[in-house]
């Protein structure tokens, strides 16, 4: 009578959406809790590539249920393309996901505030992946949202045209000229309404709850990282909902003391995507090979993913505050050919060497500390089993295991939920 939770460790991107496709059939219930189509999850398998943004990643899955919890936001029109997206795979929809009544919608004009507010910053911009995100989300601690379960009641457009209108108002304080068409994104998100109103819209947190009495196997997915938390992130540079296991409690109605096992997500490798400090950023030709070789391009927004080495002061910074129990380790193979590994022990600042992950590393002068290890020149993508994986590699998970003190259970050896070894540990 448990819940378990899968989050991403970093800043996002780790590939949280390939094992929970790979481990779905452990569960009879998927639910995403935070979030919005900001977050896009790859999964691969039998020669499909498939990127979701709010559906859960179970849908694959014939037996799993997925739910849309209250602490996700939802755009209708990009709820609308991802249903028409499922359609060749002949999935049951309709008795397979079911949404939050207390989940928020992205209005059209959440849009465009996101995109006129960025505008406005000029050099100080964040990142916004532009999805109205942040700006619904300040609806809804400003009490001023709409929720999916208004969209059936009678007043629904009263509430939506009030909305529109302050959002109107303050758009135009912000004085600046966005590309952005208010009417082709209003006849988007009609339709996309019409669509949500076609599911089983439900009180989530009843029902995720009723399940777990009745001895369910549930399974939480995040989105986005735990570097990109709202409060434990780098702020300001963060999304705007609380990605750690704590967000999995608020964003699904379901108490702490269910929670029983907490799967960490991390790249053999950092990356990031935006604005934002990174203390092991390459620049060189070696963030460049891992940039091509991993294919570290936004799954939502298409741009160039910045990459580094690990980084472990900041790994184990998201191990302690979101009381991971095990990892699972992706993308070793990119790291393939590549010479010489470094690793990311501790930080200089100011002159001062510490090993734990400050308040402030936007401001600072932050030199990273770095040990180095031996790489391999072997393809492992068809490898099946650890017995088989170069020692260099083993040497290398082993020392990430050592230094957090978290098992590593699972090495994802490519993008096919196939390419996947299981450990015995």
């Amino acid at each position: 009578m448990s819940l378990d939770l899968l989050l991403g460790l970093q800043w996002g991107d780790e590939g949280k959406g390939k094992i929970v496709d790979a481990i779905t059939s452990n569960y009879d219930i998927i639910a995403r809790f935070q979030g919005g189509p900001n977050a896009g999850h790859t999964i691969e398998f039998d020669g499909h590539k498939h990127v979701l943004h709010t559906i859960p990643s179970g849908i694959f899955n014939k037996d799993s249920i997925n739910i849309i919890g209250n602490g996700v936001v939802i755009d209708p029109g990009i709820f609308l393309k991802e249903i028409n997206g499922l359609k060749k795979f002949n999935i049951d929809l309709n008795s397979k996901l079911f949404i939050s009544k207390r989940a928020h919608i992205i209005l059209p004009t959440h849009k465009i505030i996101d995109a006129t507010s960025e505008a406005s910053k000029g050099k100080k911009k964040i990142g916004s992946t532009l999805k109205g995100i942040g700006p619904t989300y300040m609806d809804k601690t400003g009490r001023n949202g709409i929720r999916v379960g208004d969209i059936i009641e009678d007043n629904w457009l009263t509430k939506y045209d009030n909305l529109k209108e302050k959002h109107l108002n303050l758009i135009s304080n912000f004085n600046q000229k966005v590309d952005i068409s208010l009417d082709q994104l209003e006849a988007e998100f009609f339709e996309g309404i019409k669509c949500l109103k076609s599911f089983n819209l439900i009180e989530s947190e009843n029902y995720l709850n009723r399940s777990i009495s009745e001895g369910k196997k549930i399974l939480a997915e995040g989105a986005q990282g735990s570097l990109l938390d709202i409060d434990f992130g780098t702020y300001p540079f963060v999304t705007s909902s609380n990605t750690t296991s704590a967000g999995a409690c608020s964003g699904l109605g379901v108490p702490p003391n269910k929670i029983k096992n907490i799967r960490g997500i991390f790249k053999a490798y950092t990356t990031r995507v935006g604005s934002g400090p990174f203390p092991t950023e390459l620049f060189d030709s070696i963030g460049k090979k891992i940039r091509e070789v991993g294919h570290e391009f936004g799954a939502t927004t298409g741009r160039d993913r910045r990459c580094g080495w690990l980084d472990l002061v900041a790994l184990k910074y998201s191990i302690q505050i979101n009381g991971v129990t095990e990892l699972n380790i992706m993308k070793s193979d990119v790291l393939s050919s590549i010479g010489k590994l470094l690793v990311c022990t501790s930080y200089t600042i100011d002159g001062e060497q510490v090993d734990f992950f400050p308040y402030d590393i936007t401001s600072k002068d932050i030199t990273p500390n770095y040990i180095e290890f031996k790489g391999w020149d072997m393809d492992i993508t068809e490898v099946k089993n650890e017995d088989e994986l170069p020692d260099e590699l083993i040497d290398y998970i082993d020392y990430i295991e050592s230094f957090v003190d978290v098992p590593i259970k699972l090495i994802s050896v490519g993008p096919d939920r196939k390419q996947t070894i299981y450990r015995n540990k």
